[in-house]
């Protein structure tokens, strides 16, 4: 029997169709990578039974990178990264996908690839193609390669793209390859130089990394615009006449001056005084006209992402997040589309039925359904993926809040395109005082039509107006002038800037919100209240600085440039090569003068940034001036010494203290120490040797216990005490700047081991347990003893020893299977050594970790 290997986007995607393609009869197991599941049934495929095996990607099996030596910083030129070689490696190494792939389908006859109906997902089919030939002996015929097209997982859907297989598009998957190097070359040449040119110059620069992304930058920018002309306005004062009447009834209404508004004082104050020469306003028109509010056009990804902001609060990259599962699990077709218009051949009728037994909104799907469907507004057709819709019904208690909120606005605005529009009267009652006119509106609901599911539209009649008839004359209650000052524009809003975005053609439906994202965590701008974008000292620097030296690298014109060579690329209209090429050589030039012109961006940096000299605070000597060097906290932490002019690069995402005022033998610096949390990993560092390795088998960043300095009592040859159970390669070493919390960890991994809390002194000994550990020799103070018969001093090992068990707990769960450790001096360039662990006791070991 022939076998046809399935492969999908996502475990949670690929078992949804297997359960839909195989009627539930399909039995499962999990893949040699342990992350992705295989889902086998025989079910017939081009006329014939075949064995069927689903399985899926977690993504893209592979990524674009350069080659090694080319991913140093500090080695490397970045004008290199214009023309050097890129190889495409394991996007996720751990996963080993192609190496899964291959193995799955090393005898496949049939190939059919589910992954998302979108440009990305085009570029991951060739990856799957790629990594699947692999694998097999005999090359997979191409004729045999199929791509499923679906926009919505569905039986119906789904088992009508098994039945309609087309081809993977390589023209589109080339698009999103040359988007990759484009973004590797221009993105990573920018930020390596400008991150390593300010970051060693500015004290209270929070950064770690100062970015610069062809679509991220852009979008930037059009924040500090909204920021600069909130910055330059200029306020003008001027001045409204109100006049506010009184009916018969007593009831004041305030009138509307046809003139809106007088920018001249004394004019404004003629108008007054001509007014306010009568006492009466007469009635000189009423005109009532019904008025429509049009039902929305069908839902894409960019109107959801703006009503997700402005509407429901959530950020847009959330937002996206929230519809994808929502996809996944059925509720809801593709997300992702440029479409507004329903398909000829979309079954309305059949969608909307399935949502009038809502409790929400039940009763106006009813009402729909008994009066005929209205006809949807004509949007626009992009070709790609019919308009976002509910695919099957949920309720409050299937769904989390946010995912809920999501799927409720989806629900009730598809139902909402197929209702009435809402129809109301607009009264408009003319006034005369003198020769000068004022109105009066009023709107008075006919039906609500659509408003009843989008309730935050409906219009609000206004039904306690009396009756007027031309001629009346109604008493001037008050007449005055109100003196105003026109207002700057608000900071953009995520909504605001998503239409901007979608107007520039910066970005993609997909990666609108991952740009928008960017900027908001790599500090460029803050999220408001209200969902509104504030841009920061870093962020307003970065686009002044552009826009001083090069404008169009931060103006919306060349990455819409870009995206029209690269849609070209997609519908195989450009070459692939000539496009990339051509692109590379204008951004090269451009890299190139902005490296030459720096010093016009930096003088800005140093108008909004202090240098290093002014910023910190002192914490520990310099081992070549014994001045004190300045600990400055901003990202990233660095140790700044003024005398020597050298700066010294700390471990992130912790806290630094000095260690005791102890100094490392080899340079004579005082030691820091690291902690991240009070249950986090911890360690005892030089800050020289932390940026200069002094030993060869020492990584750069690396702190003393990871040190084969051979006497330095800081050092691992002094506290390390065996061969980390959980990765096999790291060794537990003794952190004494956690003292009185005493604590092993790894140097390798995140395993920590937590003992003897409150003892006075722990130290590691020469001699070696049967294990292969060494020895622990725990002293306390006489009334703080936990040892066995008020023992104040032990030595023994923590592993082997009964009275050291109920003082050790383990912080992190680890390796459930045994695993082999090895004494430090059997590790490359270790200077003692541990015997092999005897029988049983490797069990015993591994058993104390469980």
């Amino acid at each position: 029997m022939k076998t046809a290997l399935m492969v999908a986007e996502k475990p949670s995607l690929a078992a949804s169709l297997a359960n839909i393609l195989s009627n539930g009869r399909c039995s499962s197991r999990k893949g040699m990578n342990g992350s992705c599941s295989v889902h086998e049934w025989v079910g017939q495929f081009m006329s014939e039974s075949v064995n069927f095996k689903m399985t899926s990607v977690c993504g893209h099996v592979m990524s674009l990178d350069f080659i090694g030596k080319y991913n140093n910083w500090d080695k490397v030129d970045p004008v290199e990264l214009f023309s050097c070689p890129t190889e495409k490696k394991e996007a996720v190494p751990k996963l080993k996908m192609p190496a899964f792939l291959a193995k799955e389908g090393s005898y496949c006859d049939y190939l059919i690839l589910w992954l998302d109906c979108d440009k990305e997902g085009e570029n991951i089919c060739f990856e799957v193609i790629q990594a699947v030939q692999t694998g097999m002996s005999r090359p997979l015929n191409p004729n045999n390669i199929w791509r499923a097209h679906f926009s919505a997982i569905t039986e119906r859907d789904i088992k009508a793209a098994l039945n309609n297989l087309g081809r993977p598009n390589e023209n589109e998957a080339k698009s999103v390859d040359a988007r990759q190097e484009l973004d590797l070359r221009i993105g990573c040449a920018f930020t390596r130089f400008q991150t390593r040119f300010f970051q060693g110059k500015y004290g209270d620069l929070d950064a770690s990394l100062i970015s610069y992304g062809p679509c991220q930058t852009p979008t930037l920018g059009f924040c500090v615009q909204r920021h600069d002309e909130i910055q330059t306005f200029k306020p003008d004062p001027y001045w409204v006449l109100q006049v506010t009447i009184k009916t018969t009834e007593g009831q004041e209404m305030l009138l509307s001056w046809s003139r809106h508004r007088s920018f001249d004082k004394e004019i404004a104050n003629i108008f007054l005084s001509i007014v306010k020469e009568h006492a009466q306003a007469t009635v000189m028109d009423i005109q009532s006209t019904e008025k429509y509010k049009s039902r929305p056009i069908a839902l894409n990804t960019v109107e959801l992402m703006r009503v997700s902001s402005s509407g429901l609060g959530m950020g847009p990259h959330h937002a996206m997040q929230i519809a994808e599962r929502l996809y996944i699990q059925g509720y809801i077709s593709y997300p992702r589309t440029e479409t507004t218009s329903y398909p000829e051949n979309f079954d309305l009728l059949s969608t909307l039925r399935q949502q009038q037994n809502s409790s929400d909104w039940g009763d106006e799907v009813k009402k729909i359904l008994a009066n005929g469907i209205n006809r949807p507004k004509k949007g626009h057709d992009a070709g790609d993926h019919p308009p976002i819709t509910p695919m099957k019904p949920a309720s409050r208690n299937d769904l989390d809040n946010d995912s809920w909120r999501v799927y409720d606005y989806i629900t009730r605005h598809f139902i909402a395109t197929l209702a009435k529009d809402c129809k109301y009267l607009s009264t408009t009652i003319k006034f005369s005082i003198g020769i000068e006119t004022f109105t009066i509106t009023t709107q008075s609901l006919i039906d609500p039509g659509y408003t009843n599911l989008l309730t935050w539209q409906s219009i609000s009649g206004n039904d306690c107006i009396p009756r007027f008839n031309p001629g009346d004359k109604v008493n001037i209650h008050e007449a005055k002038l109100q003196e105003c000052f026109t207002q700057p524009p608000d900071y953009l809003t995520e909504s605001e800037l998503i239409t901007l975005m979608e107007k520039h053609g910066i970005g993609t439906d997909a990666s609108i919100p991952v740009h928008i994202n960017n900027i908001c965590i790599r500090n460029y701008v803050t999220v408001a209240s209200g969902r509104k974008l504030v841009p920061t000292s870093l962020g307003i620097v970065l686009v002044h600085g552009y826009q001083k030296i090069d404008p169009e690298l931060v103006l919306p014109t060349m990455r819409s440039a870009v995206e029209e060579q690269l849609n070209l690329i997609a519908l195989g209209q450009a070459d692939f090569h000539a496009v990339l090429q051509h692109t590379v050589e204008i951004f090269k030039q451009k890299f190139n003068y902005y490296v030459q012109s720096i010093d016009g961006m930096d003088q800005l940096f140093e108008v909004s940034f202090s240098p290093l000299s002014a910023s910190g605070k002192a914490l520990s000597r310099c081992g070549k001036c014994r001045r004190y060097m300045k600990y400055i906290q901003a990202k990233p932490p660095r140790l700044h010494c003024s005398h020597c002019n050298e700066t010294y690069n700390l471990p992130q995402n912790g806290n630094i203290r000095i260690y005791k005022e102890l100094k490392c033998p080899l340079d004579d610096f005082e030691l820091l120490s690291w902690t991240m949390g009070s249950q986090g990993k911890s360690f005892t560092f030089c800050p020289y040797c932390f940026n200069n390795r002094p030993f060869r088998d020492m990584k750069k960043g690396a702190g003393c216990n990871s040190c084969s300095h051979p006497t330095c009592p800081h050092g691992l040859n002094s506290n390390g005490l065996s061969s980390c159970p959980e990765c096999g390669n790291g060794i537990l070493v003794l952190d004494s700047s956690a003292a009185p919390k005493w604590k092993l960890g790894c140097n390798r991994c995140d395993v920590i081991i937590h003992f003897f809390e409150n003892a006075h002194k722990v130290s590691v000994e020469t001699e070696i347990c049967d294990c292969g550990a060494q020895l622990i020799s725990v002293e306390y103070k006489q009334d703080k003893s936990k040892l066995p018969n008020e023992q104040t001093e032990m030595t023994g090992c923590i592993f082997c020893t009964k009275a050291f068990s109920r003082l050790v707990k383990k912080h992190r769960a680890v390796a459930s299977k045994p695993v082999m450790t090895r004494g430090r001096g059997q590790a490359k360039g270790r200077s003692r050594g541990k015997p092999r662990p005897p029988k049983g006791k490797m069990e015993q070991l591994a058993a104390y970790f469980l």
